[in-house]
């Protein structure tokens, strides 16, 4: 099997974009970028600084009174253009994703399509923010509320789904009327490079979004400046804690979306054939590095020898290989810590208790200059172990038996992530049941992600973060309510 690298010529090439204008960075910094499908580097980018974060905040800051200021029918026009130039170019985007981080060419051409229905979506309600009045007693007044932007919002995306994460973000932020410093990931960079390319095509007036591209001292710059309203951050909880001791400092607000250890709950009475379909989703979906992926198989004893035996087999017919190639299901993981991190994983997880019923190997041979590991199943595996209690973040799925319904719940809740949980039912009470007790922000019942809709709140509960993406609720994580009372009284002097 032959690898292809990327064609260079075909990727991005501006990491940095301020006020509109592609700019050069102000310090040395430089970035190897890696193909994690050969190993190979695609280039070599400049990184932003901290002066490159303040020269891009003022900009936003410049651009922020006008587009505050535009009319909602104008700016819901200027989302459709970018929804429809998105959907126009849904496949341009297909190289730079599969260069940044190993996608494969099978879902990489649908990903612009996805961006396009939030702009869409978001776009929708910029002719819709209106306010509400509320009754008084007492004093004779009038009270309304309305609903103002933040001002500039800073995001950080991350490296496993950096186009998915801008526009879950970008799309409600720029609806309310906020502009935007963005941070692209030094790992992954290229899919948001083009996207804020594009949106300057599709005529979004300068200074709203700038980008910036670095690692955490870019993203510690952000969070640290005055002049950036808000942060809505995407990544890992240990990452998360530096962000939030840093917002602590101003006590500037900070919108999270974290990791999860999602549980896929099989109970007896499920479509078996089904709910080993959608449990192979959590070592496929993102090659494994999906937050919301569920990964930790919870199935009822009395079918529990049957499901291994179904998803072990299915597991051996997953393709990895070249991501170009449209064939491929699986492709890499982003790089070769990641892999021996897995790699760790899985190991202390057979020496705990597991038993390794696929994969458990690096892939060699043709595939030896990438990181790929196959899709991996421990079965028997300790809920108090660590990896049955850790993400992963890799094509790695644990199976643990459970005998009821308060076990099943007791399991599934039995980390310190919430973001998504997965039933497999024909029940309809244990299925309400079930959506009811567990403690998480999203749950699927006999599906596996479908919610991912625009107009659908993302978010989880406990260390999976706070706040919302998506939906109403997501369109006001970025709006700040004000209350405005006026009296009615008469004047006392009887005018």
């Amino acid at each position: 099997m032959a690898f292809r690298d990327p064609v260079t010529d075909a990727l991005p090439r501006h990491p940095i974009i301020i006020g509109g204008q592609r700019e050069v960075p102000t310090g040395p910094a430089r970035h190897a970028h890696v193909y994690p499908g050969t190993g190979k580097v695609t280039q070599e980018l400049a990184l932003a600084d901290a002066e490159d974060v303040d020269r891009a905040t003022a900009a936003a800051r410049k651009a922020f009174p006008a587009w505050r200021a535009m009319p909602g029918d104008k700016r819901r026009d200027l989302m459709f253009r970018i929804a429809a130039l998105l959907e126009a170019k849904s496949a341009d985007f297909a190289p730079s994703l599969i260069a940044e981080n190993g996608s494969v060419a099978m879902v990489a051409p649908y990903m612009g399509y996805d961006a396009a229905q939030k702009f869409r979506y978001f776009g929708g309600w910029c002719d819709k923010l209106h306010g509400r009045t509320i009754p008084m007693w007492g004093a004779p007044a009038h009270d309304y509320v309305s609903y103002d932007p933040y001002g500039v919002i800073g995001i950080i995306v991350p490296w496993n789904g950096p186009l998915f994460a801008a526009t879950m973000v970008l799309a409600p932020v720029l609806a309310a009327g906020n502009c935007v410093v963005i941070k692209a990931p030094e790992l992954a960079p290229y899919s948001v490079m083009q996207l804020v390319e594009l949106l300057h095509e599709a005529g979004l007036p300068d200074g709203v979004v700038n980008l910036v591209t670095g690692g955490a001292d870019v993203g510690a710059a952000m969070v640290s400046h005055p002049g950036i309203d808000k942060i809505e951050f995407i990544g890992s909880g240990a990452t998360a804690r530096h962000v939030l001791a840093n917002a602590a400092q101003s006590l500037k607000p900070v919108g999270l979306e974290l990791g999860g250890k999602s549980a896929v709950v099989v109970f007896d009475d499920a479509d078996l054939m089904l709910a080993a379909k959608k449990g192979l989703t959590g070592a496929i979906s993102s090659n494994g590095q999906g937050c919301i992926n569920g990964t930790r198989l919870l199935v009822q004893r009395g079918i529990y020898d049957r499901y291994l035996d179904l998803i072990g087999a299915m597991a051996g017919h997953v393709q990895s290989g070249d991501p170009f190639d449209p064939a491929t299901v699986l492709g890499p993981v982003i790089s070769q810590n990641a892999l021996d991190r897995i790699s760790g994983m899985v190991a202390r997880g057979v020496a705990d208790g597991g038993r390794i019923i696929a994969g458990g190997q690096r892939l060699d041979g043709d595939f030896s200059d990438g990181f790929f590991l196959p899709v991996t199943i421990l079965a028997d595996v300790p809920d108090k172990c660590e990896i049955a209690r850790n993400e992963v973040f890799g094509p790695v799925l644990v199976v643990t038996p459970f005998e009821d319904e308060d076990e099943a719940v007791a399991l599934a809740n039995g980390t310190d992530y919430g973001l998504g949980a997965y039933v497999h039912t024909q029940n309809l009470r244990r299925a309400h049941h079930m959506a009811r007790e567990l403690q998480a922000g999203m749950i699927h019942v006999n599906g596996a992600g479908e919610a991912m809709q625009p107009n659908c709140p993302f978010g989880g509960f406990k260390q999976s973060g706070h706040g919302r993406l998506g939906g109403v609720e997501g369109l006001h994580e970025f709006l700040q309510p004000k209350n405005v009372w006026m009296s009615t009284a008469a004047p006392e002097g009887g005018q």
